[in-house]
């Protein structure tokens, strides 16, 4: 699998959101985003969530937020954010 990141702790709004929509399509079914964020980003995820893209979102130990999204639905993102967000 191919990672797309995007560590959008230093940006301010709205470039999160738009360079995460810019990263969302260019991803394939052998590619997942992930973003590292200082809080929760509600609109990207209801974005994720209206194209009907596999997303999921975790508050790390580390203080930061940790988003993954991808368009294989068979993919386990579980896995993938136990991994990242230690």
């Amino acid at each position: 699998m191919r990672e797309y990141f995007l560590d959008a702790r230093p940006l301010e709004h709205p470039e999160p959101l738009k360079q995460a929509i810019e990263i969302l399509k260019k991803l394939d079914t052998e590619s997942f985003f992930y973003m590292l964020h200082r809080k929760e980003p509600i609109p990207l995820l209801a974005l994720a969530n209206e194209h009907k893209l596999n997303n999921i979102s975790h508050y790390g130990e580390d203080g930061n937020w940790h988003i993954l999204i991808s368009p294989n639905s068979e993919v386990d993102l579980e896995e993938y954010i136990r991994y990242v967000s230690k």
